[in-house]
């Protein structure tokens, strides 16, 4: 499917945000359950054009078709996932009075949401990443507009016409084009969610930061995956190849660096080079024929080549793969590597597995946090408690246990980067109350003409407001 899309310039961005901002109070006055009612419907709409929205994301990006199918789903799943838990954390909440001057005052905590929230998007999953923020900031009661990127921008159109097609209130937009676009959004919005590049990311929160608006950045990742010598080998193994080239490669959250001990490196290399030739690699249609797809652009290419070629050049081996034909890039696997190498620095986001040779748990751990990404990471251990020692010592904001990027599934937890990986999370409990803004509420339980601590001020009316506070506080003087 080929659609023609309207780059938006600035002015077209801020009447667009002005419309939105004009019909949210009355979709926040919808309440929880008026909104629910067209969440659901969404996910009806997003379910029964699955197919349609899949042969789009395959044809702008290359995806397998089973990856093609996956994003659809996901996000319907996060929609009965918010739609379940935002009673709880959207109702109000009654605090008790904690001293004696609050004891005649009803305390209560609303949440209100963000007016205008705006989601900056990228190309690995358009249509995923796309939604899975905006579903919590409108079931919020925020309106939210969608800036995807230039390279993928039709899915994410389909599907959010898909919300107008419905009937649904007018609260969520999209708007096209590449970096201009995109600053004019940080512009106009209340709240700014960003996933990409740590380089954009820094921008957005530095523009964000002048005009004191809120956001949240998922960014760049160098996952590693460690392998201890009393690991299932073969487990590790599976794991390791779907996770350095599931989607190409082209994950934030890939397996980009893989630390193995001693004792067990030459089965983990044996296997794992044979389970990547086994790879079924091509140009897909809508079939299963095969496993691994193109890289989205000529550039993403490039970055691939260029980290092969210097691991090559500083001594690194390839076992498997490593040819280029278009955008098609063979599954690599890469031995003897070492941190003086860019496939082990920097973010690759391609179809690479870098290998390295570890002494000991220390040594893995050590080179693991050696990094100025902190996204998530795997250790793979039969030894439950050990697994826990070395979540407690890794420097990310996920640690996967015998398993790669399962917290990505797991909507009850925030995915959170730490360091240059982001601020913020989406997910979880957090993914919903971002978007929005706590309200003290305090009403007085009964109303004398005037309270003890107005004017005008006496001895006695201090003094017995002053014991009050000292008491509260800890005790009179005396009293300990």
């Amino acid at each position: 499917m080929t659609t023609e899309t309207t780059v938006a310039s600035a002015l077209d961005v801020s009447a667009l945000v002005a419309d939105l901002r004009a019909a949210q109070p009355a979709w926040e006055s919808l309440g929880l359950e008026g909104r629910g009612y067209w969440l659901r419907r969404y996910r009806t709409w997003l379910l029964d054009h699955a197919d349609e929205l899949a042969r789009s994301l395959q044809e702008e990006t290359g995806k397998t078709w089973v990856e093609a199918n996956i994003e659809a789903p996901y996000v319907a799943d996060v929609i009965t996932y918010y739609l379940r838990r935002a009673p709880h954390l959207l109702g109000e909440r009654r605090h008790r009075a904690h001293s004696p001057l609050t004891l005649p005052k009803r305390q209560v905590e609303v949440r209100r949401p963000f007016p205008v929230v705006g989601n900056i998007t990228p190309w690995n999953f358009p249509l995923a990443l796309s939604l899975i923020d905006v579903v919590p900031a409108l079931i919020a009661g925020s309106a939210a507009v969608v800036k995807p990127s230039e390279l993928t921008p039709n899915t994410v159109r389909t599907a959010i016409d898909g919300w107008a097609a419905i009937g649904a209130p007018p609260v969520l937009a999209c708007v096209s084009g590449a970096g201009e676009s995109g600053a004019a959004v940080v512009d106009e919005v209340d709240f700014v969610q960003f996933t990409g590049s740590t380089r954009t990311g820094r921008a957005i929160a530095q523009r964000a930061g002048e005009r004191l608006v809120p956001y949240s950045l998922e960014l760049g990742g160098k996952d590693p995956l460690i392998v201890l010598a009393d690991a299932d080998i073969e487990r590790a193994a599976n794991a390791a190849v779907w996770g350095a080239f599931c989607n190409a490669g082209q994950m934030c959250t890939s397996v980009e660096r893989v630390y193995v001990e001693a004792a067990a490196y030459d089965d983990f290399l044996t296997r794992v080079v044979a389970k990547t030739r086994a790879l079924r690699v091509g140009t897909p249609g809508p079939d299963f024929n095969l496993d691994v797809g193109p890289l989205v652009s000529d550039a993403q290419v490039e970055i691939v080549s260029r980290h092969i070629a210097d691991a090559v050049d500083k001594g690194a081996r390839v076992l498997v793969g490593g040819s280029i034909s278009g955008k098609l890039v063979q599954p690599t696997v890469l031995a003897d590597v070492d941190h003086t190498m860019n496939c082990m620095r920097e973010e690759t986001f391609g179809p690479t597995m870098p290998i390295m040779k570890v002494d000991d748990l220390a040594h893995a751990v050590a080179l693991a946090n050696d990094s100025e990404y902190g996204l998530s990471a795997s250790v793979f251990t039969r030894d439950a408690r050990r697994a826990r020692e070395v979540a407690s010592r890794l420097e990310a904001g996920a640690v996967n246990v015998n398993d790669v990027f399962a917290n990505l599934f797991t909507a009850t937890l925030p995915m959170s980067g730490w360091k240059k990986s982001g601020i913020g999370a989406r997910m979880g409990d957090h993914g919903l109350l971002k978007y929005t803004r706590s309200q003290a509420v305090v009403t007085p339980r009964i109303t004398p003409r005037r309270e003890l601590q107005w004017y005008p001020y006496s001895r006695l009316r201090s003094g017995l407001m002053l014991r009050a506070l000292r008491w509260a506080a800890g005790g009179l003087p005396g009293d300990r």
